[in-house]
């Protein structure tokens, strides 16, 4: 889950797939105009934001095309708290990192680059720089 621990972000509504389940925290991106998830590989270009509110299959919305709340981060320099798939280190600190899923950090994967670590809270929690949206860093 990220959850924003300082900087400037806001708040937009934007339109979900269909009978899509997300997780609190997650982060989200466009297919085909609509909100899913981010996955271990989706570039950090096509991801809006982190997704307010948890989707389940039991909500009385779930199969309807809908607004949601996104945090969007408007200043690059915003941490973000995020877990971590496991063994996050002193080392990993300045490092770009890339996703397990929507909501945790794949320490040991860099073909992406969502995110940049901050900071270490313990082996699977960090502070992290989210490189996303339209002007994510390319990889070299």
């Amino acid at each position: 889950m990220f959850i924003r621990h300082k900087g400037k972000t806001k708040f937009v509504w934007l339109p979900v797939t269909a009978s899509t389940v997300l997780s609190k925290g997650a982060l989200v991106a466009f297919s085909g105009g609509k909100l899913i998830a981010a996955t271990s590989l989706t570039a950090g270009s096509d991801i809006v934001g982190v997704i307010r509110h948890a989707i389940a299959a039991t909500d009385s919305d779930y199969a309807t095309e809908r607004l949601v709340e996104v945090e969007v981060p408007v200043e690059k320099n915003a941490w973000w708290e995020g877990d971590v798939t496991s063994g996050l280190v002193a080392a990993d600190i300045g490092l770009y990192q890339d996703l397990t899923s929507s909501t945790h950090v794949n320490r040991a994967a860099t073909t992406y680059d969502i995110v940049q670590c901050m900071r270490v809270l313990s082996t699977t929690k960090g502070y992290f720089l989210l490189n996303i949206g339209v002007d994510a860093r390319a990889k070299a």
